[in-house]
């Protein structure tokens, strides 16, 4: 468990989690409740968090890239994909990332 937290591919692998529930919160709860409960408080919490969330994400799976030398064409880009797509960091995680940390 503190592997997670002291190598750049176990932060990886917390951020996409988080990134994914973000997501979800988003758009399964947040948005709803937008639209539905004319309610944008939850939205207007969630998005920056989401935001930051995605961006970190985002910078390092280039980083853990550059240290695991992936491929583009290969590796990067599906984790990089992962984040825009509902339950793709999970999917990420379980195929990519923790069998590369194992």
């Amino acid at each position: 468990m503190t592997k997670l937290f002291t190598t750049r591919l176990g932060r990886l692998r917390i951020l996409s989690y988080l990134e994914g529930l973000s997501l979800l919160i988003l758009i399964f709860i947040a948005v709803p409740m937008k639209h539905y409960a004319g309610d944008p408080s939850l939205v207007k919490t969630m998005g920056p968090i989401h935001g930051a969330l995605f961006l970190l994400f985002i910078f390092n799976t280039l980083m853990v890239g550059i240290e695991q030398k992936w491929k583009f064409g290969q590796t990067t880009w599906k984790v990089l994909l992962a984040c825009i797509i509902p339950f793709g960091t999970f999917y990420i995680d379980q195929k990519i990332l923790k069998p590369i940390a194992d």
